[in-house]
Order: C-alpha cells, then sequence, then structure tokens
C-alpha cells in the first residue's frame, strides 16, 4: 500500500487521462479504498490492464511517432513495479548504458561521448540506429530475459498482462505480436532489459575478445555511438552486430547507421584527400563535429541540431499564433518559460552562437505577432527590446565542461569506457 500510494503521488497531475476516463484527481477523492482494492487484486490474481490509448505526436522529421496514454491504475502499478526492477537491475547494467536510469540523464551520456572521443584513441564512430526499436522487441525473449532475473512469477505475469493489454485506437482495440507500447512508466525499463542482453553483454565481450585498439561505447535507450581506433574492427563489428540484431528480430536502419572517420586526425586526414571538413553525427539532440580549440587540442563541438531547433520554432509560432489578442505580460511569462527550458537542455559549452540564433527568432516571432494585433500598432523597436529584456532569459552556457562534470559524478573511480 505504501509503495502504490508514493506512485500514485508521483504521477503527473495534469496527464491525459486512458481508456478508463479517470484522472488524477478522481481517483484522488477516494485514494484509500481505491488504493486498497487495487492491492487486494494484485494479491489474489485479479488485477487486469487495460488497452492504452494511442496518440501520435509529430517528430522533427515531420514523421508521427505513436505514444501511448496507459490507464490510471496501469500507471501506478507500472511505476511501484519500476521501483522494484530498477533496485535489482542497478546492479547488473553496465555502465555506458545512460537511459533511464536512476542518477543519469542525457547530458551523463553527452558528457561521456566527449570525453571518451578526446581521451582514447577514437578515428572511426559508428552511429547505430535501430529501426522502429519499441515496435520491434520480441516479447518472447523479453520475457525469457526478465524470468532470467525475477523469480516472482506474480510480477512476470503483470508484465505479460502489459504487453498483451492491447492498443485502443479510433476506438477499436488492436492486438500487437510484438513490441512494448511506448509512453507507459513500464516500457523504458523492459526496453533497458531488453538491449542489456541483446546488445550491452554482447558488445562488452565482443570488445574483450576481438578488439586490439581502442573501442568506446555509450548507449542511451536505442540510440548507440560507438568510437573505434580501427576501420577494419568498426567494420567487423558494424557486421557482427548486424547478425546479432537480426538473431533477437532487430534491424539496424540502413540510412541512420553509418560509419564515419571522426577523430583528432580527421580533419588532417580529410584535407590531405582533398575532401572537405569530417563528416558529424547526431546524438541526443545534439550534432556532434571535430574541432579545435584556441590552444589547438582537439575538441568535440556540439551544436543545436537544426531541425529539431526549426521545430521548436514552429511550434512556437503556431502557439503565439493562438495567444495573438493574450496580455503581454501573459505571453511573455509564457514565453521566458519556453526560452529558459530550451536554454536548459542545450545551453552546453561552444553552443553560444545556436542559443542566441533561437533567442533571436524568438524575438522575431514575438514582435511580429504583436504587430498583427492591430493595423495600428505602436510595436517600435525601441519598445520591442524592452520587452525582450524584460521577458527573454540571457544567453548563457548553463552547464560546465564535459570533463569537469565527469570526474564529479564518477569522483575518478570510473574509467571512460
Amino acid at each position: 500500500m505504501d509503495r502504490l500510494r508514493k506512485a500514485y503521488f508521483k504521477l503527473k497531475r495534469k496527464a491525459a487521462a486512458g481508456v478508463d476516463d479517470v484522472t488524477w484527481g478522481q481517483y484522488g477523492e477516494n485514494l484509500e479504498d481505491n488504493l486498497q482494492d487495487l492491492s487486494e487484486r494484485l494479491w489474489r490474481g485479479a488485477y487486469r490492464a487495460k488497452p492504452v490509448r494511442r496518440v501520435y505526436i509529430p517528430k522533427a522529421d515531420g514523421r508521427q511517432r505513436p505514444l501511448g496514454v496507459t490507464a490510471l491504475e496501469d500507471k501506478i502499478v507500472q511505476r511501484s513495479t519500476v521501483e522494484v526492477l530498477n533496485a535489482i537491475y542497478e546492479t547488473d547494467f553496465l555502465g555506458f548504458s545512460y537511459g533511464f536510469r536512476p542518477g543519469r540523464s542525457p547530458h551523463h551520456a553527452l558528457d561521456a561521448i566527449c570525453v571518451a572521443m578526446t581521451r582514447k584513441k577514437v578515428n572511426w564512430v559508428l552511429d547505430a540506429d535501430i529501426s522502429g526499436f519499441f515496435d520491434a522487441i520480441d516479447r518472447k525473449w523479453l520475457v525469457k530475459f526478465i524470468e532470467h532475473r525475477i523469480a516472482d512469477p506474480r510480477v512476470i505475469r503483470h508484465i505479460k498482462k502489459w504487453l498483451n493489454a492491447g492498443v485502443m485506437e479510433d476506438g477499436k482495440c488492436i492486438d500487437f505480436e510484438s513490441g512494448t507500447p511506448q509512453g507507459g512508466s513500464i516500457s523504458p525499463v523492459l526496453a533497458n532489459v531488453y538491449l542489456h542482453y541483446v546488445f550491452d553483454l554482447w558488445a562488452d565481450q565482443w570488445r574483450k575478445r576481438h578488439a586490439r585498439g581502442d573501442v568506446v561505447m555509450v548507449r542511451f535507450a536505442d540510440d548507440i555511438v560507438l568510437g573505434f581506433e580501427h576501420r577494419s574492427e568498426a567494420e567487423q563489428f558494424h557486421k557482427d552486430l548486424r547478425e546479432r540484431f537480426h538473431k533477437f528480430c532487430l534491424e539496424l536502419h540502413p540510412d541512420k547507421t553509418r560509419l564515419i572517420e571522426f577523430g583528432r586526425f580527421a580533419a588532417e586526414n580529410c584535407k590531405r584527400r582533398g575532401e572537405g571538413k569530417p563528416e558529424s553525427f547526431d546524438f541526443l539532440g545534439f550534432t556532434h563535429a571535430c574541432d579545435r580549440s584556441r590552444n589547438g587540442r582537439f575538441i568535440v563541438l556540439r551544436q543545436t541540431i537544426g531541425k529539431r531547433m526549426q521545430a521548436k520554432l514552429a511550434e512556437i509560432k503556431c502557439e503565439l499564433r493562438r495567444r495573438l489578442h493574450h496580455p503581454i505580460p501573459s505571453v511573455g511569462q509564457w514565453l521566458r518559460s519556453v526560452v529558459q527550458g530550451h536554454f536548459q537542455y542545450y545551453a552546453v559549452p561552444r553552443n553560444h552562437r545556436k542559443l542566441g540564433a533561437f533567442k533571436y527568432q524568438v524575438y522575431r516571432l514575438w514582435l511580429r505577432s504583436l504587430r498583427r494585433r492591430s493595423q495600428r500598432h505602436r510595436v517600435t523597436g525601441e519598445r520591442m527590446n524592452r520587452l525582450a529584456a524584460k521577458w527573454l532569459p540571457a544567453v548563457r552556457t548553463l552547464h560546465p565542461y564535459p570533463e569537469q562534470r565527469l570526474r564529479v559524478t564518477t569522483r575518478g573511480r570510473s574509467p571512460v569506457r
């Protein structure tokens, strides 16, 4: 009961309702009785998972990403189960896995890849992308992996119920034979468990048995970046990885999976061959490129992905149109929260130019919106500058350099892997 109660209060209070149409507030009106009934059903095996309501959100490339809205009771049970599974699997997961783990964030993975590229002998990068990962997970293999570590048959039974609950779309319940519904609290943990056995353990053994040079790995959920010292080893790993994934019903995306030359000697090699700058790769919202510091030291330059920034600006433009006649302080307060949220993630060292470009574009969109409020507007450049100074945050770096933060979080105990 205590764990279920804590899970309830950790849920988002304004989240959309699932197929049961029960909101957080409605469930809490009779919370203790509801949780007692839920606990008893879980104990005697009468708990039934409800179908997931499917919705679609736009991606940066114009496609639609399917998300599942879980029923409230399923959210409570899943979040409670996640806490127990995290306590178990955190002792098993390897160091280069960063996605959806307690105490780890995307910036820890970004720091790890930057430090690895500069400290290790990395000359080639394999940017691996799994095609439709969450929809391609083989449920039979997933259950076998969980049974390898979890002995309680009730937990296994609950996980099977969530996997087989189906998806509610346009009033019809659709059953799928593979995959996990995105959006549920349990999905990230199940994805990590699946890739822990399919990729992490295998890749770590491959590195120890076959690699002669340095090999570094960073994985955040299904986003994987690997660095190699020798091209032959990178190509062999790429080939072996395809075969490994094929065995477990996964497939590398043929267009998005790339092997590129990257590292401290990449720029010189490209120049010697008469080519342009070395290729870059995208990882967790940033484009990573080869660069040099003022004293000539090799660094990894991280800048906001252009498509991500344009997609965010398009969202802001649509919302400004909707708030066209709202009070200026209300719009200014909203814009400040949006820009500050963007800076909280993207304000890494050496990304100042992209941050300034984003703020300038928000400035222009707001100015255009204010001037459309009336044909006889009085929004001069001077007044707009005052509004921007009052409501739009200043551009400044909010994250430390990767070496500094990684040194603090690991305290020198964990080498770059």
